[in-house]
């Protein structure tokens, strides 16, 4: 999914260019429910009604309750119908999830735990980088780090660069368990990330912060490594905190 305007078909779903019609449905409904307009355990409407008011085929709409209870946002039982499930269930740190958080203000909570989150993994994850690190994988952060510098920050291009580096480091790893969460946390820098473009908050220059990880884990150092990252990983935090406890009427 990419930070792209999406447009409104004349069935009311806001479809993207080359996005699958349950996909836009699955979007739409995920916006609404993560932003609240949907509570925990309220029922959506079945799918009969959901079609014939959008005018949109049955099966895309069942398609679309399937992806969201994958996800852990609703769950379908005979004769209930589709309920949305309390957030303890939400799978929070899917890709799609936190894309349709961002989409809007997401909460205090979810930023502060993706956050969170990066401050366990990835200086540990930088400091393992360090010493299993190959060479095809320097070759590819660096190439990933030229093309932040080149792109900026505030183009998409420049964002996926900066996700694609941060991927790349955990693969570096050779951990299957910390690999797995490569799109986990890959995600949660590009939408932070995103979302400080959006409210133009993003820092001056964000590339000696990266570069010196890069240039710790080339060196084979994981101390180094590790500090290093701390360190950018703290400064996004308070960077993006400061931009969420200026919003006026912030959602908890």
């Amino acid at each position: 999914m990419t930070p792209t305007r999406a447009n409104r078909t004349a069935s009311g779903v806001s479809r993207r260019s080359g996005e699958r019609l349950h996909g836009a449905i699955a979007r739409d409904l995920g916006i609404a429910i993560v932003s609240g307009k949907h509570k925990p355990g309220e029922a959506l409407t079945n799918e009969i009604q959901f079609s014939e008011m959008l005018d949109v085929s049955r099966s895309a709409y069942r398609e679309a309750i399937r992806t969201l209870a994958a996800k852990g946002l609703v769950e379908s039982r005979p004769r209930t119908g589709t309920r949305v499930l309390p957030t303890d269930r939400w799978n929070l740190m899917d890709p799609d999830v936190l894309a349709w958080f961002f989409e809007g203000e997401p909460s205090e909570v979810v930023v502060e735990g993706i956050f969170e989150l990066r401050a366990i993994i990835e200086p540990a994850a930088a400091a393992l980088a360090a010493e299993r690190r190959t060479e095809a994988q320097l070759m590819r952060m660096e190439s990933r780090l030229r093309e932040m510098q080149r792109r900026t920050l505030r183009t998409v291009e420049g964002q996926s660069a900066d996700r694609d580096f941060h991927q790349t480091l955990l693969e570096a790893t050779a951990n299957p368990a910390l690999i797995s969460l490569a799109s986990t946390i890959g995600a949660g820098v590009r939408w932070t990330t995103f979302y400080k473009s959006r409210k133009q908050r993003l820092p001056a220059d964000p590339m000696p912060q990266h570069w010196e990880v890069y240039h710790a884990v080339e060196a084979g150092d994981p101390e180094r490594a590790r500090r290093a990252m701390a360190v950018l990983v703290a400064d996004a935090r308070a960077q993006t905190a400061e931009i969420v406890r200026a919003r006026p009427n912030r959602p908890s």
